[in-house]
């Protein structure tokens, strides 16, 4: 058994905020009240005094690059990254090497995942061999595990394989996710077309190559009744876009990562391919449009899109480094300072889009704080700085190490195990 004396608590779900006891026994939190007493000798203590106690955050984009690219990352090094993060559960993206376009691939990341600790999900491809061309078998992948699908890394350009897609999804009540960029308008990606294109002499990327994707995909989403997901939201318009499909209804959601609401195309010009991703970093006005899409519930999740490449492969020159960041040891500190402390969020709001709301898009038991309910939690120093430099990644490829942030993980726990401690 667990003892969590005398942090405050605060449940996104329910809204039950202040200063609670949390009794855990197995994976399970048995009790939630005021100065509870040890049960049995042998119970843990941990003393949250002056700590949040929330629920373990949830994360649905992760790049574990397992199987395929072991030397990026593997599934338990990213599952401790996850864990040093305050993350309890997280969802793989299916652009390894072979993709999980199969149950063998599927059974394989799955099993690979039930031995780190915390929860490692996956979604399998749309497509077969991320091809854009044929469908997955989706409900034999779904039978074997599947949370959701997704080509994530490559966009699907075919409009009626597209819809087939979202009918066959809407079947199974299962989200699909999508990345929005069209290759046909992109000469170089991972760099803005505008200032930062120009800094480098490209032509970069533009944003109607994001946009135009959106407002298909919105489209069809309200046309087929499909649970959808509109990944890494770069451009003002795309916000604006989700924002008017959600008023018609439907089942749409967007996801917001750290570095888009923090960083400008600036930042490429500074810290070059540690900078560099798809989408890429846009202008101020895109920040704060994605500030206010996460404020006013037009952007309803925060996800980190971590996606851990190795020191050789961002030494390249810019137009030949690949994309991408790691982000699950950054994502909190970056929240907290970036929304919570600019005054944007309250921290009930902050996880609601960190754990409940990602929680909610894949029907997982998870994100919320109930007797009965799963015993996943964060424990938060929301005033201790954090300074990012040491990782449990196994790649390091950010501009945010050595930033001063605030906001440190202490205790993650995931099924009633302790599976991070603060040094």
């Amino acid at each position: 058994m667990l003892l969590i004396r005398g942090g405050y608590m605060i449940d996104p779900k329910s809204g039950l905020e202040g200063k609670y006891d949390l009794l855990i026994e197995a994976d399970r939190i048995q009790k939630i009240g005021q100065q509870l007493t040890p049960p049995e000798k042998d119970c843990q203590v941990i003393d949250a005094e002056g700590l949040l106690v929330a629920p373990g955050l949830v994360d649905v984009h992760v790049h574990f690059r397992d199987p395929g690219f072991p030397d990026k990352e593997d599934i338990l090094t990213g599952a401790k990254a996850a864990a040093g993060g305050g993350f309890t559960t997280v969802v793989m993206m299916g652009n390894t090497n072979p993709p999980i376009d199969n149950v063998d691939t599927l059974r394989y990341v799955l099993d690979r995942g039930k031995q780190t600790g915390i929860h490692v999900l996956s979604c399998a491809n749309v497509t077969l061999g991320m091809q854009g061309k044929e469908l997955t078998p989706m409900e034999t992948l779904a039978e074997h595990g599947a949370v959701g699908f997704t080509d994530d890394g490559v966009p699907l350009m075919d409009r009626e394989l597209v819809r087939s897609a979202m009918e066959q999804t809407a079947r199974l009540d299962m989200p699909v996710s999508f990345h929005e960029e069209n290759p046909d308008l992109i000469a170089e990606n991972g760099i803005n077309r505008g200032k930062a294109s120009s800094h480098y002499g490209i032509e970069g990327s533009p944003r109607e190559a994001e946009i135009s994707l959106v407002e298909r995909d919105l489209q069809l989403a309200l046309e087929t009744g499909a649970n959808i997901n509109i990944q890494h939201i770069s451009a003002r318009e795309s916000v604006e876009l989700v924002r008017r499909a959600r008023k018609k209804g439907g089942n749409i959601h967007a996801e917001a990562t750290p570095h888009h609401f923090t960083l400008t195309e600036d930042a490429v010009i500074q810290y070059g391919t540690l900078a560099k991703m798809n989408p890429p970093l846009r202008e101020e006005a895109d920040r704060l449009a994605i500030i206010q899409g996460l404020v006013d519930g037009t952007i309803d999740i925060i996800a980190t899109d971590h996606a851990p490449h190795t020191a050789e492969e961002k030494a390249r020159p810019l137009t030949k480094a690949p994309s991408g960041i790691i982000g699950l040891e950054t994502a909190l500190p970056l929240a907290v300072t970036q929304l919570v402390q600019a005054g944007y969020l309250t921290m009930r709001q902050l996880l609601r889009l960190m754990s409940t709301n990602p929680a909610g898009l894949y029907h997982l038991d998870a994100g919320y704080l109930a007797e009965n309910g799963p015993a996943d939690l964060v424990l938060i120093d929301t005033a201790a700085e954090v300074i990012p430099g040491h990782y449990a990644s196994r790649a390091s490829n950010t501009p945010f190490t050595g930033w001063n942030l605030t906001g440190r993980v202490m205790y993650t726990i995931s099924s009633g195990a302790v599976v991070y401690q603060a040094d």
